[in-house]
């Protein structure tokens, strides 16, 4: 069956369709039905275990001795390949010592670890025993971490000391340290993996050290839960600042990851799958942790950069080495390589000709990046395009069932289990090539969210009032006459930062906390190597004495202490005024157009058209239009 075969048996029975691809995992019950709870819960009568699925079931079935996890780490010269049998073990170990300490079924537990097999073995012990994960990104300042514990209510915190940056390291106990202190909530203990680069002190009564907390104690099983039970929260952006924590619900997760392996990237169990992200992102659950051990292929936990870990060779040596034979990462990735080494010399000497396959996602994967990268690595080149809220591909291109022609700039076609339109405003339907609002029909697939955690008013503001019995993705779009999708930009104030999704709402409260701002407003503009780069504009209040750099000065550092290094703030400039509608609406979009160099109307309902040449030359100043 080709991939038209395999969308349109689907879409004629839905439910079908998917319980079949059910039968792929393993279940303690299978469930009788598919989907229920007003179509958002699917699999809820059925009983599993993640932990199973992605570790035990691959040891019993004779992978025991076959690498689960290799850890490839140039930052700390070491490398580790931990088996499936070793895995199960570990991850019996630490939940068992959870267990002992009073965590069970539903509790919470948050993981801040840098890209450590023990940030895997975490994620899954938590799973083993039916508590809830939060992986937490260890570039989040001390506020952030807070308000996810604020949110989430853990009773237990597993956290890295440290992680190793190319040039430093970034103690993380400090953070954590600080962000209990400010948070409301309270766990009960935290356990603390030690690492040489950077050990922590460690609170008598509170921090155990991972070892230590672990010894004498008893290997648990895996506790079955229902098929709708939380596997996860994970926290991604909201425009108002306040994190929004996405569920990923246990039965739905397995079954289509499991799905994705083959029919989109393409690998056979057993075979070495990479995804060069991090734990704390939606791609280091669904593709360094989850999708490839369910699937019983071996994972890459890679603790590097593209560049500078030692050189730009970096990625073409783990491919090689590792026999890499599905590779994905975010364009960020491949430009900042390109950057240090436009001729790939670097690539002399790595012999990487058994991969099949190149997938990019996270951002938007401009056509010179997608050209470059399929001319010195010579495979294909695959876009696809999914969000924090959907787990998996949205759009993309099914290479396992069929590879179909890429179009440059396209992330290719809609998978199973999301029936995509573009609506204008109004919600109707637009014509093939015209831009809208790219929305998904109701009810989404396995393996997206279900609502958001403790927030179902939010979920449902958030995606499901603007139209009517559909997902708004938040992206706007077309689609062309070959079924293929087209994603222009974000239709809200939400930015991509080298794959990272930031909100410029929540800078702008950041900004607003400085004494001597008055306003302020945050955009994203255009970036060769980032894709994009918040830019700050803000105005001060009357009386101010310092100097306007000065003052941009504190502000990219109070950025970085209340939001985090992760939010790459370096830009920021004072004006005399910002342009508003005559309500009051700041032009965000215009200033943007203005610093990227693109052509703008001039909105009809702008208070002062004088301010718009005041903007055009401070961003002259800053060098701006770069183009």
């Amino acid at each position: 069956m080709g991939y038209s075969d395999v969308y349109a048996a689907w879409k004629a029975d839905p439910e079908g369709w998917w319980m079949e691809q059910a039968k792929a995992v393993h279940w303690s019950k299978f469930p009788e039905t598919a989907l229920a709870d007003g179509n958002r819960a699917w699999f809820p009568d059925g009983l599993t275990n993640t932990c199973y699925n992605a570790v035990d079931r691959h040891v019993e079935s004779g992978r025991d001795d076959q690498a689960a996890i290799i850890h490839d780490s140039p930052v700390t010269g070491t490398k580790t390949t931990i088996t499936y049998s070793d895995l199960q073990e570990r991850c019996a170990r630490l939940a068992g010592a959870l267990s002992a300490r009073g965590v069970g079924k539903g509790d919470r537990v948050i993981i801040y670890m840098p890209m450590v097999p023990e940030a895997l073995v975490a994620m899954l012990a938590c799973t083993r025993i039916g508590a809830v994960h939060s992986v937490v990104f260890g570039g989040f300042a001390a506020n952030e971490l807070a308000t996810r514990i604020d949110d989430a209510r853990p009773k237990a915190i597993i956290a890295g000391s440290c992680g190793i940056e190319p040039n430093r390291v970034v103690a993380y106990k400090p953070l954590l340290d600080g962000a209990i202190e400010q948070a409301s909530h309270k766990p009960d203990f935290c356990v603390v993996l030690q690492r040489d680069a950077g050990p922590a002190d460690l609170i008598e009564g509170r921090d155990h050290e991972w070892n230590a907390f672990q010894e004498g104690a008893e290997l648990a099983d895996c506790l079955p839960v229902e098929g709708d039970h939380p596997a996860y929260i994970l926290y991604t952006s909201g425009t108002t600042g306040k994190p929004k924590g996405v569920i990923r619900a246990t039965g739905g997760h397995l079954v289509a990851l499991n799905w994705t392996m083959k029919s989109i990237y393409n690998v056979e169990p057993g075979e070495v799958f990479w995804a060069a992200s991090d734990v704390g992102w939606v791609v280091g659950h669904s593709y360094i942790c989850y999708g490839p051990l369910i699937h019983g292929n071996t994972t890459i936990v890679f603790e590097g950069k593209p560049v500078g870990t030692p050189d730009p060779s970096t990625f073409w040596r783990v491919i090689a080495e590792h026999n890499v034979k599905a590779f994905f990462t975010a364009p960020t990735a491949i430009r900042a390589i390109r950057k240090d080494d436009p001729d790939a010399s670097y690539m002399q000497g790595h012999d990487i000709s058994g991969l099949r396959a190149l997938y990019l996602a996270g951002e938007r994967a401009d056509p010179d990046t997608i050209e470059w990268a399929g001319k010195v690595m010579g495979v294909p080149v695959y876009d696809h395009w999914w969000q924090t809220e959907t787990g998996f591909a949205i759009a993309g291109n099914p290479a396992g069932i069929e590879a179909l022609p890429v179009k440059i700039g396209s992330p290719t076609v809609p998978m199973p289990g999301y029936d995509v339109h573009i609506l204008d405003e109004a919600g109707n339907e637009m014509p093939h090539g015209e831009l809208g609002s790219i929305a998904v029909k109701m009810p989404l697939p396995p393996g997206t969210l279900p609502t958001l955690w403790q927030a179902e008013d939010r979920f449902q503001s958030s995606y499901l009032n603007e139209f009517p019995g559909y997902y708004a993705t938040g992206d706007a779009g077309m689609m062309d006459e070959d079924g293929y999708l087209w994603i222009m930009s974000r239709t809200d104030d939400v930015i991509n930062v080298a794959g990272h999704r930031l909100s410029t709402g929540q800078m702008e409260e950041v900004l607003a906390t400085h004494p001597n701002v008055a306003e302020c407003a945050v955009v994203g503009v255009e970036d060769a190597l980032k894709g994009q780069m918040p830019m700050g504009f803000v105005t001060l209040q009357a009386g101010t004495e310092k100097t306007d750099d000065e003052v941009c000065g504190e502000l990219v550092k109070l950025v970085r202490e209340k939001i985090g290094p992760v939010a790459a703030f370096k830009l920021a400039t004072v004006v005399d005024r910002l342009p508003k509608t005559r309500s009051g609406k700041i032009l965000r979009k215009t200033m943007a157009q203005i610093a990227d160099g693109k052509d703008f109307n001039t909105p009809a309902t702008i208070d002062d058209p004088a301010i718009i040449e005041e903007i055009r030359e401070r961003l002259k100043k800053l060098g701006y239009p770069k183009t």
